[in-house]
């Protein structure tokens, strides 16, 4: 096992990010065991408790010892902002530091990840729950794609980061702009201001096939329904309504308008792959912004062994 020195004023993290399905638990976790560290999840779904099979949250065969931080925390039927996760990673981050380990942080929700390592300080903002219920009634009634519209004229370099999907974030950037007169994106760089605790060396695992990519996906979701998926979308309900957040995850989202009786069971997995398909691209396109990401491809190695050797030189390079 080797050890990881570290600069007298920051903390050294070394991130294993990538899009779904790309290998980042195994990854991670082989080099938690190579440079004797923890690893704390940097993924928006696997926070929730009872919500295992589908967001592909490691086993505890998986894990093989490991300690990992960020997993099961909340209950389904509770919000948890990425205010929530920056106070929660950053305290376990610390921990794990002063514990003499090297925190691992995993995970692909690239928002997660470029905020905790850049150290930006989202202040909790005042709220305004009637606004926030008229701005959902409109994209109720004039679809998502309408809002979108409408961030783009108060904050156009926000909304060319944001998917007109990604209907929870417009219509918080929405509801900031209307409550302080400062777009979204202004408060970020306002925020940044703090320099950042961490000394990173960042790990990104993606395929020069993108078709590959892919077929890993829809494997993956045959596995997840072969093992018990849709039983796990039914204990879910059972145990009460879930979160707007918890009940828009990819695979949970689609078997739940199954149950509904809205479409076939093969109509619904046909859509869990395809929206899957669709956040990898997502998650690609957000990571491939940050230059300090080094990119270990699949195709470039002849085995799992020589990438992991190939990640092991980084971190020995970057860190130790």
């Amino acid at each position: 096992m080797e050890t990881v020195c570290n600069r007298a004023d920051t903390i050294p993290l070394l991130v294993v990010c990538g899009p779904t399905a790309s290998g980042k638990t195994r990854l991670s976790i082989d080099l938690a065991k190579r440079f004797d560290g923890e690893v704390v999840s940097a993924d928006s779904m696997q926070i929730y408790r009872g919500m295992d099979i589908g967001t592909a949250k490691p086993t505890e065969a998986e894990k093989n010892g490991v300690p990992h931080h960020m997993l099961d925390i909340v209950d389904p039927d509770k919000a948890f902002s990425l205010v929530d996760f920056l106070h929660r990673a950053k305290a376990v981050i610390a921990d794990i530091h002063q514990r003499g380990k090297l925190p691992i942080l995993a995970g692909g929700t690239g928002l997660y990840i470029h905020s905790l390592v850049d150290n930006i300080q989202f202040q909790q903002a005042l709220s305004d729950p009637g606004l926030r219920e008229k701005l959902e009634q409109e994209a109720r009634e004039q679809g998502a794609e309408h809002l979108w519209a409408k961030l783009r004229d108060h904050d156009p370099e926000l909304s060319e980061r944001l998917h007109p999907n990604n209907l929870g974030r417009i219509i918080r950037a929405l509801e900031v702009y209307a409550l302080t007169g400062v777009p979204m994106s202004e408060w970020q760089r306002r925020s940044r201001r703090e320099p950042s605790p961490y000394h990173p060396c960042m790990l990104g695992l993606a395929f020069e096939n993108r078709q590959t990519l892919y077929d890993r996906i829809d494997t993956r979701v045959d596995r997840m329904l072969e093992v018990g998926l849709l039983d796990e979308v039914r204990a879910l309900i059972a145990g009460g309504p879930l979160s707007k957040t918890a009940a828009q995850a990819i695979g949970y989202k689609e078997l739940l308008d199954y149950l509904d009786a809205r479409g076939s069971l093969d109509e619904a997995v046909a859509l869990i792959k395809q929206s899957s398909r669709r956040y990898a691209k997502r998650q690609l396109t957000w990571l491939r912004r940050d230059p300090r990401i080094h990119w270990l491809i699949w195709e470039s190695f002849n085995s799992y062994e020589e990438l992991l050797e190939e990640a092991a030189r980084q971190v020995h390079d970057k860190i130790n």
